[in-house]
């Protein structure tokens, strides 16, 4: 992992010294909550329903047992007693104090961590996979260059005050488990023919309001080149985005006005600016940076396939959790091992109370190094586990209420936290997550359905990201009531596409009816190992509409 350097050090704890006296004087009346909303927005501290809630980056997704303790800390001491975990790969602590703020952040500079850029018209948070480094279809290990990235762009002066938020993700795997082209910018690492470290560059996308695929802007750019050409997209962005219309001020709708290929000109016309200049990469930077990755010291694979399987056909209700929660694994003999966190109807999707946190970073320590990572679904990963104390890791993970085996399934909820905490949401998410894994709580018949996303937004800015769900829910108000609608056939990956809505929308009360009757139309067309997606794209939404809206038999 990363270390602070002294640079580091120096930026997170005078900016945490910084924001103590804003504090402070926003208690005393010095400054007003309008004077104090961009100050607290750029140390992550937004103000909802209930109380304040302080998002913390975790850059790229990559925690060390003494952060994520100290995570826990904050959870225990500071909230109630959990934390939840975003699609972007943060933690949101959603009952805070104004006056306990600038302790929390000294906390967290202790153990290398802050809330800068989490929130605000700046750079967010730049995520890559949960399994970067350690996938077995893994081209590159992106996390050099995400690190690279982290450092260039927090607080550049020249990019804190953008038209609108910026997403930016990485990935170098075979299958895009970071959802790349629905972010602002999304980098595709690869080698070329030549074996040179390469980039594919794709601008514009995003959900939201307006949800749109990212479109290819550049291909094969060279590695060295990647700040000075993601600088030349910002600065354009910087001078052509709206800033009179903030639903209109995000780069996909600049892109969309100007098209594809006239942004691409004056991109490639700043970047002649750029290229060869002091942005440009060096060798020795790179490796500089890639040292903090280096492979940690596995041990040798000697037998760890044979005692794997001798337990396999030994324990099936540990089979049927390691058919679903494992990832293939670069090294022979380990597994990366996702911790869901999706138990159904008893904790909310991307909740983690303090105790299972310490829990975690006490089973990273003893069956890994150490590590461990927050992916796009919200679940937790421990990157290196040998294969032979997978089972005794399973037993752990299941007094913790860690081990459900759902991963991938329909129960296996994104959810923003929706109307009950955001002061921005239409209606509740929570719930009604709640409310279909209670429907679905037959793992037996899930498993037989095989993989479903099923996504929940609270409101359009698509925090829950349902417009790429297999199955999205959106909640809308109407009149003052809380109701959703609902998209099919989406999906994330290299072949991303946008869900599309099947009708008019529906009540809490009949979601999970409906949900029950999508999956009973899919169950009734499928051909035999047919996804749920393929089907959609195969069908069309015709026959999902008429399994839905048989009015007759919808419940009151």
């Amino acid at each position: 992992m990363y270390q602070y350097d002294e640079h580091d050090r120096a930026l997170v704890n005078e900016r945490v010294e910084q924001f103590r006296d804003q504090v402070r004087r926003r208690l005393n009346g010095e400054l007003s909550e309008e004077e104090f909303l961009p100050l607290r927005l750029q140390n992550g501290l937004y103000l909802q329903k209930h109380a304040y809630m302080l998002r913390v980056a975790i850059p790229y997704g990559t925690l060390s047992s003494r952060q994520l303790r100290a995570l826990a800390h904050i959870a225990r001491h500071h909230d109630r007693g959990y934390g939840h975990f975003t699609t972007r790969q943060n933690i949101q602590f959603n009952w805070i104090e104004l006056e306990q703020v600038p302790d929390i952040l000294a906390h967290l500079a202790t153990v290398e961590m802050h809330a800068i850029q989490t929130s605000g018209n700046c750079v967010r948070n730049i995520t890559t996979e949960a399994f970067a480094g350690v996938a077995d279809d893994e081209q590159l290990d992106p996390r050099p260059l995400a690190e690279i990235l982290r450092q260039w762009s927090t607080i550049n002066p020249e990019f804190l005050f953008l038209p609108r938020k910026f997403k930016i993700a990485i990935s170098a795997s075979e299958q895009d488990r970071a959802a790349i082209p629905v972010h602002d910018i999304g980098l595709y690492l690869y080698r070329d023919a030549q074996g040179e470290m390469c980039m594919r560059v794709l601008v514009g996308g995003g959900l939201g309001r307006t949800p749109i695929i990212g479109q290819v802007l550049r291909d094969g750019l060279p590695w060295h080149h990647l700040l000075s050409y993601v600088e030349a997209i910002l600065r354009v962005y910087n001078r052509h985005g709206r800033r009179d219309n903030k639903y209109k001020a995000r780069i996909k709708i600049l892109i969309r006005a100007l098209g594809i290929e006239a942004f691409a000109r004056e991109v490639e016309e700043e970047w002649r600016f750029l290229q060869d200049g002091p942005a440009t990469l060096t060798d020795a930077e790179y490796e500089r940076v890639a040292a903090a990755f280096s492979p940690p010291a596995y041990a040798a694979a000697e037998d760890e396939e044979l005692a794997f399987g001798t337990v396999l056909s030994r324990d099936p209700d540990f089979a049927r959790w390691a058919s679903r929660n494992l990832q293939g694994h670069k090294v022979p003999g380990y597994s990366a091992v996702v911790l869901s966190t999706k138990p159904g109807a008893a904790a909310p999707p991307g909740d983690v109370t303090a105790v299972q946190m310490e829990t975690i970073a006490e089973l990273a320590e003893r069956h890994g190094f150490g590590e461990i990572r927050i992916t796009h679904e919200q679940n937790v990963v421990l990157p290196d586990v040998r294969k032979s104390a997978l089972h005794d890791l399973w037993l752990s993970l299941k007094e913790a209420g860690l081990a459900t085996p759902n991963v991938g399934l329909l129960t296996d909820v994104i959810a923003c936290p929706g109307g009950d905490y955001c002061a921005l949401a239409n209606a509740k998410s929570l719930p009604i997550a709640r409310a279909i894994q209670q429907r679905f709580d037959d793992l037996d018949y899930l498993h037989d359905l095989g993989d479903i996303s099923l996504n929940i937004s609270g409101c359009m800015n698509a925090c829950g990201h349902h417009h790429i769900g297999n199955i999205g829910i959106l909640g809308v108000d109407k009149n003052g009531n809380e109701w959703y609608q609902l998209t099919i056939g989406g999906s994330q990956g290299k072949q991303s596409a946008l869900g599309k809505v099947i009708g008019p929308a529906f009540s809490a009360e009949a979601v999970p009816d409906v949900i029950e009757r999508l999956v009973a139309t899919y169950v009734a067309h499928r051909h035999e190992g047919e996804p749920f997606h393929d089907a959609v794209q195969r069908l069309g939404t015709a026959p999902f509409k008429e399994g839905v809206y048989r009015r007759e038999e919808m419940p009151a």
